[in-house]
């Protein structure tokens, strides 16, 4: 069962491109990957979704039911953290979150102090006091406070410190457990690898590729720098699987898609200064997968 359906979703802001004939599909019980660059059309996708926008063309559903005509009904059952919050800044964090939750039928009270304390979030200090990643916190605990059967997060992780980071992540996999659907967007590739089972991308508004999240991490590229000790020919890397080779002096840059124990035995033997294999940029895999549609 589907609990978002988005068909041929578009949007213009005048002439500005939004976003264009977006559809994907959410299933129930999944932790599903929105992904793309900032700019992407990610946030703007979201906000129709929350009826905070009205899409020029499309339709969107959520539970089955439209999301602009029966938006009110269907926000109840949802939890949404945006890429910024704001709040009143006089007010405490527990009185903000209390009131909160005023909004809900049947909250468990005690739900907020669980919350907070998993988050390491002091409820007694006043919301000018906190800093960017604390208010990000109290975002993360008002949208989950009410157990909503579906949460949004819309780049949630900014502002929060790698340990909380971890913690974020625990705590949505216990709501997933829990019977949570979860909609991640992220222009983090790492962060949508470590949570979803299926990730989509979308780039200048449109959607580009809808993936398993372990087909796409079997399909990656990695990225080498290799600074060599000696001379070799500028086309010493250009085999199968590089893309993007840049060469600076002795030193290789390129993204490498294939079996990385290929390119240690090309390696093996020579002297070296220094060699990295990272995670590529997302956009340079974006990149990759625009060469591959066009």
């Amino acid at each position: 069962m589907s609990v978002i359906e988005i068909n041929n979703l578009t949007k213009y802001y005048g002439k500005a491109r939004g976003i264009i004939d977006v559809s994907f599909s959410v299933n129930e019980g999944e932790i599903f990957g929105f992904i793309g660059p900032n700019g992407a059309g990610k946030s703007t996708t979201i906000r129709i979704l929350l009826a905070l926008i009205y899409p020029t063309s499309g339709s969107a559903s959520i539970f089955g039911k439209d999301c602009i005509a029966e938006g009110p009904e269907i926000r109840r059952e949802i939890g949404y953290l945006p890429s910024e919050v704001f709040y009143y800044d006089n007010m405490r964090v527990i009185d903000l979150l209390q009131y909160s939750a005023s909004f809900y039928k049947n909250i468990d009270k005690n739900r907020i102090y669980k919350l907070a304390e998993i988050m390491d979030l002091d409820l007694n200090r006043k919301i000018e006091d906190l800093s960017y990643g604390n208010k990000k916190k109290v975002g993360i605990v008002q949208g989950l406070l009410h157990q909503p059967r579906l949460i949004i997060l819309d780049e949630p992780t900014s502002g929060l410190d790698p340990l909380m980071q971890q913690k974020f992540f625990d705590l949505i996999h216990e709501e997933n457990k829990n019977g949570a659907t979860v909609l991640f967007s992220s222009h983090i590739l790492s962060e949508v690898q470590k949570l979803c089972s299926r990730v989509t991308i979308i780039k200048e508004g449109r959607i580009i590729s809808i993936e398993d999240i372990n087909a796409l991490k079997r399909n990656n590229y990695k990225k080498f720098i290799i600074d060599m000790d000696e001379a070799v020919s500028e086309d010493y890397f250009n085999i199968e699987g590089v893309a993007d080779l840049a060469v600076d002096k002795t030193t290789f840059t390129f993204l490498f898609k294939g079996d990385i124990n290929q390119m240690i035995d090309k390696i093996h033997g020579k002297r070296l200064n220094n060699l990295r294999i990272e995670e590529p940029a997302l956009e340079e895999i974006f990149m990759h997968y625009y060469e591959k549609e066009e």
